[in-house]
């Protein structure tokens, strides 16, 4: 039983140790990937990066001596996706699983490096499904983003709707679009009743001339991008 926690490198790689450690890193990808895609909400094109990121990582480690730098070099690759676009907390999550799992891998722990992948995985969906980190106060959090004309107070026009809709309400975040003729407002608020939002949109409507208004929970504004 021992053995089978032993690496498959002794010394040197060889043609059979090489091809089950391709073989278990990119199941256990596989199967990684397939578990987290129950609860987690993103593109196929990330399980699929995701499903081959192990093995690309442990065939940097097993070919690279310095295990350091092999770490390194594969660390670097694998959070090149988040350069040019933000990820979620659960795609950053799932890179660094799947990091972790390809530097077993590479390093020749093919059971190891299986457990832990189906641990996380377990782990990660049970979690989605506890209620825990569910407050009601969080839940109740939600965001306005208001597009406002680059000539309009936003500060004035807004504070009645907000004072009578909202029992708390904080401007987060403004940011200039179009060239800077207009404005991109983002408001956290707690509503009062929350079956009047539509109500309160049309008011704000009436205020940004018709302009666009979007009403998100915060939870989902925190994964999302001007």
């Amino acid at each position: 039983m021992e053995n089978l926690f032993d690496s498959i490198f002794n010394g040197s790689i060889t043609a059979p140790t090489f091809l089950i450690m391709i073989a278990s890193s990119l199941l256990t990808g596989l199967a990684l990937s397939f578990l987290m895609s129950f609860k987690m909400h993103t593109s196929k094109r990330f399980f699929i990066i995701n499903s081959i990121l192990p093995t690309v990582v442990a065939m940097i480690v097993a070919l690279v001596n310095n295990i350091a730098a092999g770490l390194a070099i594969a660390g670097a690759f694998s959070l090149v996706r988040f350069r040019s676009a933000q990820g979620s907390s659960e795609e950053i999550g799932s890179i660094f699983i799947g990091v972790a799992c390809g530097l077993t891998f590479g390093m020749g722990y093919i059971a190891y490096g299986v457990i832990f992948a189906l641990v996380m995985a377990l782990i990660y969906i049970g979690l989605t499904y506890l209620p825990i980190f569910t407050h009601k106060a969080a839940q109740a959090e939600k965001v306005i983003r208001i597009t406002v004309p680059e000539d309009l107070n936003y500060d004035e026009e807004f504070a009645d709707i907000f004072a009578h809709y909202t029992k708390e309400h904080e401007l987060i975040r403004v940011k200039t679009i179009d060239m800077g003729s207009l404005f991109r407002l983002e408001f956290r608020v707690r509503m009062k009743n929350p079956d009047e939002v539509k109500v309160m949109i049309d008011e704000l409507r009436e205020k940004n001339g018709n302009l666009e208004i979007q009403f998100m929970p915060y939870s989902l504004y925190e994964n999302t991008t001007l």
